[in-house]
């Protein structure tokens, strides 16, 4: 067995191509390389504060949000385990937000509409974003097109995914508990 380590981006992106849960990363690599070989069952996730670690023969990869799913709720693609795994708000941020994404698809740029007094929060550039302020840093929605500002506090984060699920039609008790996962 070997072990390699890979960045966040690359981990986000074996974790999206996961079609089942338990499948390792070595299948998930055999697929996407169209290599032939076995697929294993998985054992165990690791992680660490930068890079995360796989086993190559035997380890599970769980999909940080589930594909879309034809019945268009985001509670059914959140994953909580993912969510826990992120050492902070930003991750767990991004992580709602492009489940967000996932489930509601081209509704999704209803986002770019939402914006503070005087800074976009959304946008379809990181340069868009960086021009409506200072210190935005702004980082891209996973797997999506969208770019976010991430230096606001907690609150203002809290209130952007607020704003995010009323636009896409969530009732307010579905959106206290997406709020509530940040």
């Amino acid at each position: 067995m070997k072990h390699i380590e890979i960045d966040e981006e690359l981990y986000q992106y074996l974790a999206s191509n996961t079609q089942y849960i338990g499948e390792s990363a070595s299948s998930i690599l055999r697929r996407l390389l169209a290599l032939p070989g076995e697929q294993t069952k998985a054992k165990s996730v690791s992680a660490d504060k930068v890079t995360k670690t796989f086993s190559v023969e035997n380890q599970e990869v769980v999909p940080a949000l589930a594909k879309k799913h034809e019945n268009k709720n985001v509670f059914d693609v959140i994953n909580k385990e993912e969510l826990a795994m992120q050492r902070g708000v930003v991750g767990r941020f991004l992580l709602l937000l492009s489940a967000l994404h996932r489930v509601h698809g081209e509704a999704f740029s209803t986002v770019l509409a939402i914006r503070g007094r005087d800074r976009l929060y959304f946008a379809d550039s990181e340069k868009a974003l960086s021009e409506s302020g200072s210190s935005t840093k702004p980082r891209q929605i996973p797997e999506s097109r969208y770019w976010v500002i991430t230096n606001s506090n907690t609150t203002r984060k809290k209130m952007m995914i607020t704003e995010v699920a009323k636009a896409l039609g969530y009732v307010d008790e579905q959106i206290e508990k997406i709020r509530d996962l940040l």
